[in-house]
């Protein structure tokens, strides 16, 4: 009974803390602008193609989906990702469609995939987050020399 009772305990525990560093991603401009003012925060925005960027699917593994980025964001950061699937399957509304193409020939006019930029709440450019780097440290080291 005892062995029952730890592993449920151990298991509510690990529900609570995946759940405390939940981050959730935005898909609307104007909604990371409302947050970012709110929450006095620079929004993250990261410009993918999450069906046919194998380098977009790689920055997701080695940082979007790490504990460390995760903790990181939470504290820190609004995150909005504008992505350009190519299959029909993934296809965008076309409210998503014409927005992200909007603020892709503001911020990404060159139509580098993957690119992560740091906007303040207004949507000024602050920087630009260097990729590939060779750590998750390395990722929230450019952050920080970006947002302080």
């Amino acid at each position: 009974m005892k062995k029952l009772t730890s592993l449920i305990l151990a298991f509510c525990l690990g529900i609570v803390l995946q759940a405390q560093t939940e981050v959730n991603w935005l898909v609307k401009m104007d909604e990371a602008k409302t947050l970012a003012t709110d929450q006095g925060q620079p929004i993250l925005i990261s410009f993918s193609g999450s069906d046919w960027c194998g380098n977009c699917m790689r920055l997701d593994k080695e940082l979007f989906e790490t504990e460390d980025f995760l903790e990181y964001a939470k504290e820190n950061l609004v995150l909005l990702n504008l992505d350009f699937p190519a299959k029909k399957a993934n296809k965008l509304s076309e409210e998503l469609s014409v927005q992200n193409d909007k603020f892709a020939e503001i911020y990404n006019k060159q139509g580098v995939f993957p690119l992560t930029i740091i906007v303040n709440a207004e949507g000024e450019m602050m920087g630009k987050v260097k990729y590939p780097c060779s750590s998750v440290q390395g990722y929230l080291d450019s952050i920080n020399d970006i947002i302080h």
